[in-house]
């Protein structure tokens, strides 16, 4: 009995552990420790975390609006006539459907892998897979709203451009011999069913019950991720500007340091926790002196190739063809900064 007992407690221990978000954990434990070891700070930080919220709550609103209306009419399934037609039409169709469509970098990993299932060519699949990361609908108004108009709009055309090079790189890689078979393994399942495009588009959603309820809860969903993610991301600007030394960030982000771009790219790569999160993040370190160029390969390379995400796809492609995403997203990062930075300057 007594080790019936014990297990018993563990799998209680085990299943309360599970059920703490680890979001709400951390902002937890951060404002406890700020209020024994700086309780001034952890006010100070709690007032810019509420005043940050509320500004940026219109935009949150009209964010989560735009995504739980997309799913609840369908519109998502749309994607699958990107893929038609020769390949250098595609190519360019799917990059732009990418910068415009409603995917983080780990949910697109899902459908790409139904998508190469499916025999979609490579090139196009490339395209797609580099450009839905970086931008969409609700990024694009979230960034608007923290970085300006100009940096978002620069955002989505750095989506487009790094899916557009990446996807023609992979066509003249795959004409040449390489890239054959990029799958590790066939997924199956419900992910490749989804994208038969069988449910129509509804414009009109709301005049289906089971719509309705999927817009409902699609925004819920939605909002509270955003929500949890935001504050986070205010919390960790707020000890940013108040902690980081701003000499030290001009120094190798700022206009002086040719290596900025590169340096924001590399660094972005593995740090990055989210398009949500990284947009105050990358406010408070261009305020701390972070040029746009730098901010935007910051952004656009920890987009594509955030630990999490690369993980997924590691586990979906051969190496081959991981290799490429990570090298085409990292370059075309730069190469966007640089352009941004030249535009600007």
């Amino acid at each position: 009995a007594p080790h019936v007992v014990t297990g018993a407690r563990g799998g209680g221990w085990t299943r309360a552990a599970s059920a703490v978000d680890p979001v709400l954990a951390v902002m937890a434990l951060a404002f406890a420790g700020l209020s024994i070891l700086d309780p001034a700070q952890a006010l100070e930080s709690l007032v810019f975390t509420a005043e940050s919220l509320a500004w940026i709550s219109p935009f949150l609103l009209l964010a989560v609006g735009i995504a739980a209306y997309v799913r609840a009419a369908r519109a998502d399934t749309l994607i699958t006539r990107a893929f038609a037609g020769r390949v250098a039409p595609m190519i360019l169709a799917a990059a732009l459907f990418g910068a415009l469509s409603p995917f983080c970098s780990c949910g697109v990993i899902p459908l790409v892998g139904a998508l190469l299932s499916m025999g979609m060519p490579l090139p196009a699949v490339m395209a797609f897979w580099l450009a839905s990361p970086i931008m969409d609908p609700e990024v694009f108004v979230l960034t608007a709203g923290g970085l300006g108009l100009g940096f978002a709009i620069a955002k989505t055309i750095a989506a487009a451009g790094i899916g557009v090079a990446g996807g023609f790189a992979t066509l003249a890689v795959s004409r040449l011999g390489g890239f054959e078979a990029p799958l590790k393994s066939r997924p199956g399942g419900c992910a490749v069913r989804g994208l038969t495009g069988a449910e129509a588009v509804r414009w009109r959603f709301w005049r289906e019950d089971e719509r309705r309820h999927a817009f409902v809860a699609e925004g819920a969903s939605n909002a509270w991720f955003l929500i949890r993610w935001l504050t986070l991301a205010f919390l960790l600007e707020s000890l940013m500007l108040a902690w980081m030394p701003a000499d030290l960030i001009g120094a190798w982000l700022g206009g002086g340091n040719l290596l900025a771009v590169p340096t924001a790219a590399i660094v972005g790569a593995p740090a990055y926790l989210n398009s949500y999160a990284a947009i105050p993040t990358t406010a408070a370190l261009i305020e701390l002196g972070m040029t746009p160029g730098a901010a935007l390969a910051f952004m656009t390379a920890g987009a594509v190739t955030s630990i999490p995400a690369a993980v997924a796809v590691y586990a979906l492609v051969r190496r081959s063809v991981f290799a490429a995403y990570v090298g085409f997203g990292l370059v075309g990062s730069m190469l966007a900064g640089y352009a941004y930075q030249l535009w600007l300057g």
